[in-house]
């Protein structure tokens, strides 16, 4: 005998395939949750960072995104310096500067400004996330103790096992302020 309507085992089947299905959802989805940023991470997604009382030759560290930050204002000197480097002598040849992607290391593609006194990086060297000590190594920029990196006065990687340049984040110089993100 065969109802076109369905059974009472149809019904159990379609009823007991549809619990299966919210009680995955429940389980699983605490699991997928638990991956989003936290409160704490997504406020300072973006910051504001006050540079008026920053000096050339001076250099402020902020916290961005649990990781610190150099903001760098160059004297004439650094910038000379950094601008004068050959191509060929870099390691790593790209700019690693997302506001400018794919460019290449040369010194304007790593600042902010056009007459490269503004210098943004993340202050994690690139071979173990250490983090590399300001006003020092053999090229006059960062040297990293831990294992002997040494970047120079654009931040570009000069001596030593670490495989990039430090990186540019997402950041726009406007006035007295530099946003991050």
């Amino acid at each position: 005998m065969s109802d076109e309507h369905g059974t009472r085992r149809d019904f159990l089947y379609v009823a007991t395939g549809a619990a299966t299905a919210v009680g995955a959802g429940a389980t699983v989805w605490p699991l997928v949750d638990q991956m989003n940023p936290s409160a704490d991470v997504l406020a300072l997604a973006s910051i504001e960072v006050d540079i008026s009382g920053l000096e050339p030759g001076s250099q402020l560290t902020v916290k961005w995104l649990g990781k610190p930050v150099f903001i760098r204002r160059r004297t004439a000197e650094e910038i000379a310096e950094a601008q004068g480097v050959a191509m060929s002598d870099l390691p790593d040849p790209s700019a690693r500067n997302a506001n400018a992607n794919g460019a290449d290391a040369e010194d304007a593609n790593r600042t902010l400004d056009p007459e490269g006194e503004w210098l943004v990086m993340m202050g994690v060297c690139t071979h173990l996330g250490c983090v590399p000590l300001g006003d020092a190594g053999d090229f006059g920029g960062w040297f990293c103790p831990c294992h002997g990196s040494h970047y120079d006065t654009a931040g570009r990687i000069r001596k030593g096992p670490a495989p990039e340049n430090l990186p540019v984040p997402p950041a726009v110089l406007s006035g007295d302020t530099i946003k991050l993100g």
